[in-house]
């Protein structure tokens, strides 16, 4: 890898995007996307199991459900390799504009979707579920690093943590709307017609934020960072290749930095989700079944395992507010970053988290509020890990090859890290007959991971952005 050693005017190297159009345009991008994934991981939970699944007991549905949940996650390493080869080959704001329709179309289509229990579609509904849901992995996949590039490539000097925080900020803004609809649906509507129709409405109105979101989108200028690639001949032709052949530490490295991250998340959201309002006794779960119009057999009665039986509604209020909790953090990580550098800031945060894991235990044995208290130390770490991340990925790689190479490592760990971390919690808290024990010890292991990987890895904040080019 080499940088240039051309110097170039102080004038030239300003952002040709205003400060305001970078924010609000990597914001609402990355705020539509995760809105989108989000939707889908609420009702996978809370409503495709039975819509999707009917023939299956309850915890095989879910564990059904969180198969199809994962299937994003096997395609998002996909989606980075066909959007990263174009965001290299032609552009960050082309792909992005591509990867926003493609999460737009999908998340429609889910809204319109016939369930497993119309007449005919037993077999099609389920399946046409995983292609929608792939092609949302597809469009995330591309998505994150072009909102990240546009807001790192565009920022002053000294600022890039700070600007890589917006479109981190789009996860739990995404996040939070996504939930809020499911709460005002639930609490305004009765079961049944909640699963009839009420769940498609948070998917069904992602077109009007989609729409909003392209025509920011397409106002925006190309960066200087690739407008340096193009005059000075770079453009790779291969990106993924260049990548694999001569960006293969940074990769690897960068993979695991994001580890962590991955695992905290999905189960902060997820799991707790599911952990939280699962039925506390087997009476519980005898009435849930039966409001829900399924019978509940005497082999689920012995399969029954214990969570904290906390009502639906309660509980997406109590993940909202550790959510506020993440937003708050993510903007604060930004400065912290700048000022401590990204390595040493997230070595203390990672520490942090695998200390976390230890007290999942004594936390979630308080009830309400402990798992509330959980939830909040949780996001909290959350916000201050994932923050950093539009910033250190990105700058692991040069220009020529920096959309590839960080959207293949960011997604690379959402297949290791994400797509496996609801569906091994989950068997986890069955293993242990309740118990979250085994589940924080896997939350502590994937930290050790990314500790490794930090320490092995080296300071990025001072490197030369713009003209690093390989």
């Amino acid at each position: 890898m080499s940088s240039s050693s051309s110097t170039v005017e102080p004038e030239a190297t300003k952002p040709l995007n205003s400060r305001g159009r970078v924010i609000f345009a990597s914001l609402i991008g990355t705020t539509i996307e995760f809105y989108d994934f989000y939707i889908y991981a609420t009702a996978s939970v809370l409503v495709f199991p039975a819509l999707f699944f009917p023939n299956s007991d309850p915890a095989t549905a879910l564990l059904q459900s969180f198969a199809v949940f994962g299937v994003a996650f096997v395609a998002r390493p996909l989606g980075s390799i066909v959007f990263g080869h174009f965001g290299d080959r032609i552009g960050r704001k082309g792909t992005l504009v591509a990867s926003l329709l493609t999460m737009g179309i999908a998340t429609f289509l889910i809204g319109v979707l016939p369930t497993a229990q119309v007449p005919g579609w037993s077999f099609w509904a389920p399946a046409i579920l995983v292609l929608l849901r792939f092609m949302q992995g597809l469009a995330l996949g591309g998505e994150w690093s072009g909102a990240a590039l546009l807001a790192t490539e565009n920022a002053p000097k000294g600022k890039r943590a700070v600007y890589g925080t917006f479109p981190q900020l789009g996860a739990p803004i995404g996040f939070i709307i996504a939930n809020l609809l499911f709460v005002l649906l639930n609490a305004v509507l009765p079961t049944e017609a909640f699963l009839a129709w009420g769940w498609r409405v948070p998917f069904i109105a992602s077109a009007i934020l989609v729409i909003v979101g392209l025509y920011v989108r397409l106002k925006l200028i190309e960066s200087f960072s690739f407008q340096q690639v193009i005059e000075k001949g770079k453009v790779v032709k291969l990106p993924l290749a260049a990548v694999f052949t001569k960006q293969w530490r940074p990769l690897a490295l960068g993979t695991f930095i994001m580890f962590a991250t991955y695992v905290l998340f999905y189960l902060m959201t997820s799991f707790t989700l599911t952990f939280g309002t699962s039925p506390a006794t087997v009476e519980q779960a005898r009435t849930a079944a039966e409001a829900a119009g399924r019978e509940y057999s005497d082999a689920a009665a012995a399969a029954f395992v214990p969570g904290l039986g906390i009502s639906r509604g309660d509980f997406l209020w109590m993940l909202i507010i550790g959510v506020v909790f993440f937003g708050i953090f993510t903007v604060v990580s930004g400065p912290l970053a700048e000022k401590f550098g990204r390595r040493k800031m997230l070595l203390a945060v990672t520490a942090g988290i695998a200390v976390f894991g230890l007290t999942w235990v004594p936390l979630f044995g308080a009830g309400t509020s402990g798992a509330m208290a959980l939830l909040i130390i949780g996001f909290i770490l959350m916000g201050l890990t994932f923050g950093p991340m539009a910033a250190i990925l990105p700058e692991l790689f040069p220009a020529n090859v920096r959309y590839t190479g960080s959207a293949v490592a960011y997604n690379l760990s959402s297949v290791i890290g994400a797509a496996p971390a609801s569906f091994v919690a989950i068997a986890l808290w069955q293993a242990a007959d309740g118990s979250t024990f085994l589940v924080g010890l896997y939350l502590s292991a994937a930290a050790v991971l990314t500790f490794i990987a930090l320490w092995l890895s080296r300071e990025t904040r001072d490197r030369d952005y713009e003209n690093n080019i390989a």
